[in-house]
């Protein structure tokens, strides 16, 4: 049955049973799409056919039976996601994983199981304890106090998939975990595809935080999340080592070149100043002006921006297949989702090895 792989891929287009209708040309009504999607009835071949050209998928997908269920799904600011926008982000991020299960499963690619390190979920109580849950963490990965260069390719080696997709713009990420028929979960991490690379660092360690922290009912989540990104973006053994323990001002130029150190926006930084007491809350308060002022903390972002946070394993996976002869070039742009014309130039620009 088609149900549930059309209501997903027409929830990732972002159309409504009626606008689906509508680019069918009213060749079936919105009431029958419905039926289709509640598997209450089956599409013809003529109307299937055209759902697949209108959804951009092929046949194969649609009535593929594939059994991963999208589980919890958390939203860094839930105000601002309505329904639809929250069906839109659950579409897209389960349609993603599937396609990198699939491609794991298909070269029997080593996948890391996701397993949280011994001492989490870590429970907290204050603030404080989510400044010690990034310290314990750094320890349980044996990370000591160094910047990680890229940290979407290296939480993808500890076991959760990473994804940058195209979200509206007040959604600066996403943390949900992918149920699979065997059980087990699937931990997954979203960035923005449009937010600069410092903002996607940050959104990659507070998502971290909501897989790894349990906070009472008295302490605010987000808040938790937020403290616990800094603390493990920028140590505070180190922060103050560069800094000083006390500082009655500090210039933009210390905080862009501690940007490069950390690889931390300046905006982090100026936040973990004021949170460990390194500044005041009148310089903070100071600075945090300036920066609005400047544009910097909206879509236009900071000055000496840092790379984006991209991960290619799923893309070198599907390479790796296609080289090998183990999947066609029309398997390959479905899962890579994009047509065989477009695979055919991402293959004669990049070039094909013993092509």
């Amino acid at each position: 049955m088609i149900g549930s792989r059309l209501k997903l891929v027409r929830a990732s287009r972002g159309l409504s049973l009626r606008d689906l209708s509508g680019h069918l040309n009213h060749l079936v009504s919105p009431q029958a799409v419905g039926k289709y999607e509640r598997d209450e009835m089956m599409p013809s071949s003529d109307v299937l056919i055209a759902l697949c050209r209108v959804l951009e998928v092929p046949e194969a997908y649609l009535l593929s039976t594939g059994d991963d269920e999208l589980g919890s799904v958390e939203f860094r600011k839930q105000k601002l996601a309505g329904r639809k926008v929250e069906a839109f982000i659950r579409a897209q991020v389960l349609s993603a994983v599937e396609r990198y299960l699939e491609i794991e499963d298909i070269i029997a690619a080593e996948s890391t199981e996701w397993n949280a390190p011994p001492d989490f979920p870590y429970r907290v109580l204050t603030m404080e304890h989510a400044e010690l849950a990034a310290d314990l963490l750094r320890e349980k990965w044996s990370l000591g106090c160094d910047p990680i260069p890229n940290l979407a390719e290296f939480l993808e080696g500890r076991g959760i998939k990473v994804l940058a997709l195209d979200l509206p713009e007040n959604v600066s990420g996403v943390a949900a975990k992918v149920k699979r028929s065997t059980g087990r979960d699937v931990p997954v991490i979203v960035v923005n595809r449009s937010h600069p690379g410092e903002r996607q660092r940050f959104t990659l360690a507070h998502e971290l935080a909501h897989l790894l922290l349990r906070a009472d009912e008295d302490v605010d989540l987000e808040k938790s999340c937020h403290r616990f990104a800094g603390a493990f973006l920028i140590p505070r053994v180190v922060l103050e080592a560069e800094v000083g323990r006390r500082r009655h001002s500090i210039s933009w130029a210390e905080l862009f070149r501690l940007k490069r150190l950390f690889c931390a926006s300046v905006q982090a930084l100026v936040y973990r100043l004021r949170e460990l007491g390194i500044i005041a809350e009148p310089v903070f308060t100071q600075m945090f002006r300036s920066m609005s002022r400047e544009g910097w903390r909206g879509t236009k972002g900071e000055p000496d921006p840092l790379p984006k946070e991209v991960t290619h394993r799923f893309e070198r996976l599907c390479f790796r297949a296609l080289a090998e002869q183990v999947i066609s070039e029309s398997k390959t742009a479905e899962l890579l989702n994009v047509t065989v014309r477009q695979l055919n130039e991402m293959l004669d620009s990049d070039g094909l090895v013993g092509a």
